[in-house]
């Protein structure tokens, strides 16, 4: 194997050590505070939906004798790497204040509140995998649904990810949305509100953003983007943040593949959106918005 000329990498390695040059994107972690880990999360989510779906995910060979401490071993060793997780979460915000033992005893104690609401995330994500099997008559069985379809892998992280908003975990519920993001192509905000019953069908290229609230029993298709508009600016030119920008869908809505939906605007209950088509005011409840003729 040849060796390559070591002045190169050298210069290489000063070159991209340089705290200068990467000062921009560059994050100076505590002493002794990681940052996030993808893979941990990874393993982290994959952990929950064994415990919610026992069988689906995780150990396939678990029964009703063995199910109980399959549990048992699964949230064990997920409060072990959330509460390391969170940790990094914390540490990473600059905008907190604590030190590592108050930041240690928080990550412990939001831990244990998200454990907490585990059978609540169950209860919801069973709603989901209801209403996708009764929604499409290609599928066989709730099995079916839970192994195959990627909405249901990418409502099972948002829902995660949106327990651990609540619970002011600052960055983490955004990577692990991502990560169902990168995986299905289905892109929720976890500051969304969703309610029960939700199905995205076939998925691709869903958009539901920050501040959209969705109702009971409402159903997407492929290519939704639930938006915004344009961001109005302050004074000085920059974008104001922390305003609801994102559409309301009340219960029973279903919109059709590819509609655009922006703005601060209420879909009324019971409503109909067609595909393609292209929606900025409000909706009365029980109509139809399709495309003319």
């Amino acid at each position: 194997m040849s060796k390559f000329k070591q002045d190169i990498i050298v210069k290489a390695v000063a070159d991209l050590s340089d705290l200068k040059a990467i000062k921009p994107v560059c994050h100076q972690q505590q002493e002794e505070s990681p940052m996030p880990s993808v893979e941990v999360l990874e393993e982290i989510v994959m952990l929950v939906r064994s415990v919610i779906f026992p069988g689906f995910f995780g150990n396939s060979s678990v029964n009703s004798k063995t199910i109980k401490r399959h549990i048992k071993r699964s949230i064990e060793k997920l409060a072990e790497c959330l509460s390391q997780q969170i940790l990094a979460g914390l540490c990473f915000d600059k905008e907190q204040a604590c030190d590592k033992n108050s930041c240690v005893k928080k990550a412990q104690s939001i831990t244990e509140s998200f454990i907490s609401r585990l059978s609540l995330i169950r209860q919801a994500l069973t709603s989901d995998v209801m209403a996708a099997y009764n929604g499409d008559p290609a599928a066989k069985n709730y099995g079916e649904i839970i192994f195959c379809y990627p909405a249901i892998r990418a409502i099972s992280n948002y829902r995660i990810a949106h327990e651990l908003l609540l619970l002011g975990v600052p960055l983490i519920p955004r990577i692990i949305t991502e990560m169902a993001h990168s995986e299905t192509g289905i892109d929720i905000h976890p500051g969304a509100k969703i309610g029960h019953f939700f199905t995205i069908d076939h998925g691709t290229g869903v958009v539901i953003g920050e501040t959209a609230i969705i109702g009971d029993n409402v159903k997407l298709y492929q290519g939704v983007t639930l938006g915004a508009k344009s961001f109005p600016l302050d004074e000085l030119g920059n974008p104001i943040k922390g305003i609801d920008r994102h559409p309301i869908l009340e219960d029973d809505v279903i919109v059709y593949s590819n509609a655009t939906i922006l703005g601060r605007i209420t879909i009324g209950k019971g409503s109909v959106i067609g595909g393609n088509v292209w929606v900025d005011t409000d909706v009365a409840a029980n109509s139809k918005v399709l495309q003319k003729k």
